[in-house]
């Protein structure tokens, strides 16, 4: 459907790519990545025809469509959400006024064989019409609208009533209906939360045309992509997998031409050396010219350059008490919209928590109750003993000083840190050289994002709330804040939809929904694992109600004697009702036995704590105690897990038998 020959494109004199070849078929998924700056959206302007290579070529087959979600939404008419999206498929609605108009010809049409030509195109158009969906436009736009978070009385609403990100979402769900050949995506997840994230991978699953996208996202590249164009310093690597398939091939790579780059090294070395040695003798003078030429033909291998993470270490946070912030009968309503009433939650020190949701449940104001900087209009927020807490919005970017370099505002922030400390810490968020010594003024967004991150980390506090930190990031810097909060000390809570970074740092999850809080204890696979067995044992009681197997051959039988009729009960109904008693006994079981496990963790990090302060090992006693509970939590941790491990696998057990009993029913 595409393909580009040998194009290449420069500013000035800096050159983004050269020599990139790529050809496009249907159903191909291909993510494109690269730093920040390296030339993805040119490149995809390039693909769209919106600019032009300076050398090379880009054509598409005949009658290609192409969609170009932009990173700013384009011009909506200020119709309704659902007519500006039905008014996006072009060919349906030229279709559909092309048989308004037919009709009207039939309608005016006196001659017979006029008629009936004008009724054979009628059928035509009618068939091109279903097969362009037509038929169920309405239909397919709303479930694209609600897909990607939008309610049902979103879709009446008009335009101009929606914020920048719901806007985002509606130049989506405009293009999506669209169903071009081609579908380039710049960036197409920054404004979607998990629920729409997990809905917009499986459309692009069954998406038929082909796919270009470039997103920051780990596990969505992971997801969606099946192969790779990378634009990286000096060439553009077109790679088949994933993007960890991608990482692993690059390793390999990188590797390979480090051994290479060495022997070379060495060989021009030795080269060099005999030409020193030998220069001025007569006899060897045809030999050294040779090598000498040998040397002039050569050409150096050059390593791309790595980011190098430096070692830096963040304060150790003060201790606090056990419960770091309770929540009492928490009310909170903007107008007539009740939000929360009666909240009740507790964080304990060590949780690293993850706030998820549906979109609009109010995951970002129970942050920000959590953080303090939102009033409430009934019930009691207290934080622990000696709890101090910092607070990461995306407002906080505003709070820089744009005359202070990065060195500067970190200085500010912590002014008894050494200037190599602090210089440590901005070369870990990949600042380094002159760069600490720009001013905040001319940073990109993702730049001071990582300042305002460097900043927070900097605090001794040690109680974290993050509000979508990874928003402006690029791949390389989420991983250093996925890094850098893996060293923090402290309780963390955060509302993000990057969910590589909800694994790697969260060990309990949160889930807001109708205004209730609901804990997962554990990280965010062992949540989405109990979330699909419910969804799984939803759907088997739901069929299960559904049948009339209860009766022979599905038919209820006639009431006698004025008595009402009574069901006949089928073994198999029987054993159904059983085992889905039992599993939802063993899911309490698994729950619990989660909860003890956290409980067991959290005590055991607080001992490994204990042992490695120095200043506590003088008290003998204490220590001989504090290592017989050790040994006893890490006991119970490890009976515990054994016993997790058998419950589990007796559950999926029967819920594998229920699924059986009801495809046979």
């Amino acid at each position: 459907m595409l393909f580009a020959s040998d194009i290449g494109k420069a500013y000035s004199e800096r050159t983004l790519f050269s020599g990139l070849n790529l050809s496009m078929a249907m159903g191909d998924r291909i993510a494109l990545i690269g730093a920040n700056g390296s030339g993805k959206t040119t490149l995809l302007d390039i693909f769209a025809g919106e600019n032009e290579p300076d050398s090379g070529s880009v054509t598409r087959r005949r009658n290609t469509t192409v969609g170009y979600l932009r990173q700013e939404p384009g011009e909506f008419a200020g119709r309704s959400l659902l007519q500006e999206v039905l008014d996006a498929n072009h060919e349906v609605n030229a279709l559909t006024d092309r048989i308004a108009a037919t009709w009207e010809e039939v309608s005016e049409a006196t001659d017979p064989e006029e008629q009936q030509r004008l009724m054979d195109l009628l059928s035509q158009l009618d068939l091109e019409l279903e097969a362009a969906g037509g038929e169920n436009r309405d239909h397919e736009a709303k479930a694209i609208l609600s897909g990607l978070g939008f309610k049902q009385s979103d879709f009446s609403r008009n335009m101009k009533e929606f914020s920048g990100g719901w806007i985002m979402r509606a130049e989506l769900a405009r293009l999506l209906f669209r169903r071009p050949d081609i579908l380039l995506l710049d960036e197409p997840t920054n404004h979607l939360d998990l629920e729409a994230h997990l809905w917009f991978e499986k459309y692009l699953s069954s998406f038929p045309g082909g796919v270009i996208v470039t997103s920051h996202d780990r596990a969505f590249l992971n997801q969606v992509a099946e192969q790779i164009l990378a634009i990286e310093p000096g060439e553009v690597v077109h790679h088949r997998g994933n993007y960890d398939d991608y990482l692993i091939a690059r390793e390999r790579a990188m590797e390979i031409k480090q051994s290479a780059a060495a022997r070379q090294e060495r060989e021009i070395q030795r080269q060099t050396e005999f030409i020193e040695r030998f220069r001025a003798k007569a006899s060897k003078a045809s030999q050294v010219q040779s090598r000498i030429k040998q040397l002039e033909k050569v050409q150096i291998i050059e390593l791309p350059r790595a980011t190098k993470k430096a070692r830096f270490s963040f304060p150790k946070p003060p201790r606090g008490g056990n419960n770091v912030l309770t929540l009492t009968d928490v009310g909170k309503s903007y107008g007539d919209n009740v939000v929360y009433e009666r909240l009740n939650l507790t964080l304990e020190r060590g949780d690293r928590v993850a706030l998820v949701g549906p979109n609009g449940a109010g995951k970002s104001t129970l942050l920000k109750i959590l953080a303090g900087v939102l009033p409430f209009e009934s019930g009691q927020r207290k934080l622990g003993h000696n709890v101090t807490s910092a607070y990461y919005a995306q407002h906080v970017l505003d709070q820089l000083n744009p005359n202070n370099n990065p060195l500067q505002e970190l200085r500010a922030t912590a002014p008894m840190e050494s200037d190599q400390n602090l210089r440590n810490t901005l070369g870990g968020f990949l600042f380094s050289g002159d760069d600490i010594l720009k001013p905040i003024s001319v940073l990109s967004g993702g730049e001071k994002a990582r300042v305002a991150l460097a900043k927070l980390l900097l605090q001794p506090s040690n109680f974290l709330l993050m509000d979508e930190p990874t928003n402006h990031l690029d791949i390389a810097s989420r991983e250093i804040l996925a890094d850098a909060l893996g060293d923090y000390g402290g309780t963390i809570c955060l509302v993000t939809h990057d969910r590589t970074l909800i694994r790697q740092v969260a060990n309990k999850i949160i889930e807001i929904d109708g205004g209730l809080p609901r804990v997962f204890p554990g990280d965010y696979d062992g949540y989405l694992y109990r979330k699909e067995r419910e969804d799984e044992m939803r759907s088997a009681s739901a069929s299960t109600k559904g049948k009339t197997t209860d009766y022979p051959n599905g038919a209820r039988p006639a009431a006698s004697n004025g008595r009402r009729s009574r069901r006949i009960v089928t073994p198999d109904t029987r054993q159904q009702r059983a085992l889905t008693k039992q599993a939802r006994q063993l899911a309490a079981r698994i729950d619990k036995i989660s909860a003890a496990i956290a409980e067991r963790e959290a005590l055991t990090s607080e001992l490994e704590a204990f042992f490695a302060d120095p200043e506590r090992i003088d008290y003998q006693t204490k220590l001989e105690e504090s290592g017989k509970r050790y040994r006893t939590l890490q006991e119970e941790q490890k009976s515990l897990w054994e016993e997790w491990e058998r419950v589990s696998l007796e559950a999926e057990d029967v819920e594998r038998t229920l699924v059986e009993l009801n495809n046979r029913g």
